[in-house]
């Protein structure tokens, strides 16, 4: 088939470039006179316009010769230089061929224009001869896809018109009697000479003028085919009429009457033909319709019966249709919203999404978004798809939840341990040390009661006092840790005097009288008297058992609220300590300063430490101060 075509159009081409020729031939010859003598002096006719026509239209089908050296070097050029090749647009033969048959396209124009007060129709089919030539390759693209429009046909088929019109009166001129033939706007011969001119324009470009097969719609291929019947039925018409004259069968009047009735039958036959071919095309519209409708009902169905959410989108991203899922999904029963949701852009898959119900709500789907190109690559719209995935995130969630709750028991079970080895070393270490002095001094006073003096006896009972003060303390303290484990502490604040409270607890303490109270005595703050008894019990209780005297204990009212502080003089915290010196249980500080945080906290206060200058340890307890 593509053989056969390219054999095709290079018979159409040689016949073009032969009927060029004889076009420039016949306008040398009858450059040099007129219809009915010489030409005056200095004037022109439009045959001298048909010589750079024919030759412009035999440079339109001229092959170019490739040349194969040019073309290597080319190639070596552009693998040696890439850049420098792709930016050097090298003028071809082509264009050099197609530049030189437009100027002599445009120079037979000219000619024919000089022309055209002495001969007008035959200067105007001229023109508009050599205008369809020097526009033979240009196109105007129509929109919606439709095919490219040739400028050169509406050209063409004018200056056919003008050439039939001006031959068809001379090939009935035998059907006249002598000295009565019909009139004509040209020449015979150069009415001949444009029709060939204008055939040979359109043979020139087979592929792309009107002899063109691409389309395959059968109304267009049955008047491509019909025109040159057409075109030749008033000739044969006339040579009919001009053979019954020559041979005497008839009168001239006979001889026209048989020639229109002849050109009548054949337009007949011809209309006939082309309602046929019409009426195939309407079948064959109808069948095609009615496949179509089958197809899109099948796609409807198809849309419709899919289990995943569906949307079809145009172009710019208006909804087109969904299907019953994305009905369902939505909350949208009946209309479908102009509008999309929000959705991913186009090219992503698999990704978690959020569509809106029509109630307020959202579900959460599994979208994708595709897009529908059409046969040149563009896109011509969209499909977007969505699974509903409501029921995974529950499962999710809860299985999230499960997992939170296990690490917040695995949290609290290591804290209870943790909890379990810090009081079962406190038990072991500091509890086990008061019990086991008591019971060797109360053995020991058992023992050698009689043989002891009475202030022997006084002492080891103080010892057995002091050592049972100790532990039912440290009981005090454990069962406090234990209510504010479990949160059982309560508070009960009101203004409470902090020198009447530092002062109560530094004189039942050992080595009170050495502490320093600076304070003033309409100082107070609003906290629970009990809580801020037992927080000042054992700041003061830590400074004299860890730090050194002299021991200072101040307070005074500042922008956060009352501060309260307590300083030693001593060494001071080391600093590997100091990260958990608030800490449930610190080796050699007991429970005191983690009582002292939890109970300034529950007051609605906060505790730090700093370090003293140029030495020692301080405690700051900041309380709210108590309303005027």
């Amino acid at each position: 088939m593509h053989l056969a075509a390219h054999g095709v159009s290079r018979l159409s081409r040689l016949i073009a470039g032969c009927a060029g020729i004889t076009v420039a031939v016949f306008g040398v010859l009858d450059a040099r006179t007129l219809d009915d003598g010489v030409p005056p002096e200095g004037s022109i006719t439009p045959a001298v316009a048909l010589i750079p026509a024919g030759i412009a239209l035999l440079a339109q089908v001229v092959p170019v010769p490739h040349d194969p050296s040019t073309r290597a070097r080319s190639v070596t050029a552009s693998r040696i230089r890439p850049v420098t090749a792709s930016r050097i647009r090298p003028v071809t033969a082509t264009r050099v061929r197609s530049v030189v048959a437009a100027l002599l396209a445009l120079t037979a124009a000219g000619l024919a224009a000089a022309t055209i007060g002495d001969q007008p129709a035959a200067a105007l089919a001229a023109c508009l001869s050599g205008l369809a030539l020097a526009c033979l390759d240009l196109r105007l693209h129509r929109s919606g896809g439709a095919a490219a429009f040739r400028i050169a046909d509406p050209l063409l088929l004018g200056a056919a018109i003008i050439a039939l019109v001006a031959l068809v009166p001379r090939l009935f001129a035998p059907t006249f009697p002598p000295g009565r033939g019909p009139d004509s706007v040209m020449t015979l011969p150069q009415a001949g000479a444009l029709l060939l001119l204008t055939v040979g324009a359109i043979l020139a470009r087979p592929e792309t003028g009107p002899l063109r097969t691409e389309d395959p719609s059968l109304p267009r291929t049955a008047v491509r085919r019909l025109a040159p019947a057409l075109l030749a039925t008033p000739i044969v018409a006339a040579l009919v009429s001009a053979f019954v004259v020559r041979t005497r069968i008839g009168r001239p009047a006979a001889a026209v009457s048989i020639g229109v009735i002849l050109a009548a039958l054949t337009l007949l036959a011809l209309l006939a033909y082309l309602v046929r071919t019409l009426d195939q095309a309407d079948r064959r519209h109808r069948h095609l319709v009615a496949e179509l409708r089958d197809r899109e009902d099948f796609a409807r169905t198809l849309l419709q019966s899919m289990n995943e959410a569906v949307m079809v989108l145009d172009a710019n991203y208006h909804v087109i249709d969904v299907n019953r899922r994305w009905r369902e999904l939505t909350g949208n029963p009946d209309d479908v919203q102009r509008d999309p949701p929000p959705l991913p852009p186009p090219g992503t898959g698999g990704g978690d999404w959020s569509i809106p119900r029509a109630d307020g709500t959202a579900v959460p789907v599994l979208a994708t978004m595709a897009a529908i190109p059409d046969a040149a690559g563009a896109t011509r719209g969209y499909v977007a798809t969505c699974v509903d995935i409501a029921e995974r995130k529950h499962a999710e969630e809860a299985l999230s939840e499960h997992a939170a709750d296990l690490e917040r028991g695995n949290a609290q079970l290591a804290a209870a341990l943790a909890f379990k080895n810090d009081l079962t070393s406190m038990l072991t270490h500091d509890v086990a040390q008061p019990i086991s002095s008591i019971a060797s001094l109360a053995e020991l006073l058992c023992a050698d009661w009689a043989d002891l003096p009475d202030d022997i006896r006084l002492e080891l009972a103080t010892k057995i006092d002091k050592n049972t003060r100790r532990l039912v303390k440290m009981m005090n303290d454990l069962q406090l840790l234990f209510r504010l484990d479990t949160g059982a502490v309560t508070t009960r604040r009101a203004p409470v005097p902090l020198l009447e409270v530092v002062r109560t607890v530094s004189s039942t303490m050992p080595g009170g009288d050495d502490v320093e109270i600076t304070i003033d005595e309409d100082l107070t703050a609003l906290a629970d008297r009990g809580h801020l008894t037992v927080v000042v019990e054992n700041l003061l209780k830590n400074a004299l058992a860890h730090g050194a005297p002299p021991i200072a204990v101040r307070a005074g009212r500042e922008e956060s609220g009352v501060l309260l502080t307590v300083q030693d003089s001593g060494a001071g915290i080391p600093e590997d300590v100091l990260p958990g010196i608030f800490g449930r249980f610190i080796r050699g500080a007991g429970l005191g300063l983690f009582i002292v945080r939890h109970l300034v906290e529950a007051n609605g206060g906060s505790v730090r430490y700093e370090h003293a200058r140029p030495q020692g340890a301080r405690l700051l307890v900041t309380l709210e101060p108590a309303p005027a």
